[in-house]
């Protein structure tokens, strides 16, 4: 079974994020959705709302590609979340070449860790390079409308995180 892995912190997840996970899917017999816990960053959503979204998000997908796709919060190094759910392949979503120079050190660093993983990289479609889920949560922070950028369901989640009425 070929399994993949797209991780992620997905606050919140983005259109970006699941046209990735769309055009991943047909590379893989089980595509795991790796929701890094990084308490660092602090996420605006919690984990556990987090996941509900993205597992609302991909059951859809999952029909509609014939791929199963699962959540998987982690909180270790990727190579080892990897490990853990047997994945042969990382996923990663590219927008920018700023995106690339980080995303190129990772490779290198997950390499020495372990050569058996390879990396793969999506290019982002052009409509949805801009999208960052930092700028979108900015965006519905000033009232702006982020309709374009997400799903209805995490629309309503961000209005709801920041409805100031």
């Amino acid at each position: 079974m070929r399994i993949g892995l797209y991780p992620g912190t997905f606050d919140p997840i983005t259109l970006g994020h699941i046209d990735i996970i769309r055009r991943a899917s047909p590379m893989v017999d089980r595509l795991v959705i790796g929701v890094a816990i990084n308490r660092d960053k602090g996420p605006l959503f919690p984990l556990e709302e987090r996941v509900a979204m993205i597992e609302a998000e991909c059951a859809k997908l999952s029909a509609q590609t014939g791929t199963e796709i699962v959540v998987h919060p982690f909180e270790n190094l990727l190579i080892d979340c990897a490990r853990d759910v047997g994945a042969q392949v990382i996923v990663r979503g590219l927008r920018a070449v700023a995106d690339f120079e980080y995303e190129f050190q990772m490779v290198g660093m997950n390499r020495q860790l372990d050569n058996s993983i390879e990396t793969v990289f999506l290019m982002a479609e052009a409509e949805h390079q801009a999208i960052a889920s930092k700028l979108v949560k900015e965006i519905a922070r000033l009232g702006g409308d982020v309709s374009k950028f997400v799903t209805p369901l995490v629309n309503g989640a961000l209005r709801a995180r920041f409805d100031k009425g």
